[in-house]
């Protein structure tokens, strides 16, 4: 399923136990939690891409909380994934709703994020063992993988790469869009955005709507956890020191089929 990343190559990858290497003598390690390293120089825009290590910590600290396993149950049922179906998550971060779908249902799981300590993360939590794959790479520009290699492909809240997505998933896939719904965190960014429209237009070429959905939970955080949750986003909105409050959680979620 794996190809080389290198410009102009494209060959399929022949993984061993501590590498992958395709017929060009292109060679990728793996590192000791189990992933692998793809992302090429001239797709990172900077020497350290995607979540920080703190980002990666917080948003493991509100998952191990369970603030976040009502949305995990949303995207589960909706996904409706059985043991025979081949889940790609596009932006996979620390691996949470990949890896513990995965450990629910036993599918076949593959997670690429661009953040190595976002990576790190997943693979020491779900290790390969347990049939998840992990890798480093730019979802943006290419996923290193043959065509029609998933029967289920995720975004949450993660990369919205239309063409890639269409090309990996299989004809009769199904595509899973997740995106911060208008209340999401409110308390803390104020008044909120409806992407669903937009995001509808921007997949309406290769893929027709099948199912919409929004899900919606709250929680009480003591100040510690308010700041894990400022961390976990890219620009905290807020100036004052965090304090205890209930803070809103929500996702509107679409799944698509391919045309």
């Amino acid at each position: 399923m794996l190809l080389c990343p290198v410009r102009g190559c494209g060959q399929a990858l022949t993984r061993e136990e501590r590498r992958a290497h395709c017929s060009q003598g292109h060679s990728f390690d793996v590192a000791r939690s189990g992933y692998i390293n793809l992302l090429q120089p001239q797709d990172k825009r900077s020497k350290h891409p995607g979540d920080t290590v703190a980002a990666v910590a917080a948003r493991r600290r509100l998952h191990d909380r369970g603030v976040t396993g009502p949305l995990l149950h949303g995207i589960g049922e909706i996904i409706a994934a059985g043991p025979n179906d081949i889940v790609l998550d596009a932006g996979c971060g620390d691996g949470f709703y990949l890896g513990s779908l995965a450990r629910q249902i036993g599918f076949d799981a593959h997670g690429v994020d661009i953040s190595i300590p976002a990576v790190d993360a997943a693979a020491k939590r779900y290790p390969p063992s347990e049939r998840v794959e992990w890798l480093v790479a730019n979802a943006d520009r290419f996923l290193p993988y043959a065509d029609r290699s998933f029967s289920i492909v995720l975004s949450i809240t993660g990369r919205m790469n239309a063409g890639e997505f269409r090309r990996v998933l299989r004809d009769d896939g199904r595509l899973l869009v997740a995106l911060a719904a208008p209340e999401d965190l409110i308390e803390l960014r104020g008044t909120g955005r409806d992407r669903v429209d937009r995001t509808i237009e921007t997949f309406a070429k290769d893929f027709a709507l099948a199912d919409r959905r929004r899900v919606t939970t709250a929680a009480d955080l003591d100040a510690a956890a308010v700041q894990d949750v400022l961390l976990s986003i890219y620009r905290p909105m807020r100036a004052l020191p965090p304090e205890a409050m209930r803070v809103t959680f929500s996702l509107d979620l679409l799944l698509f089929r391919p045309r």
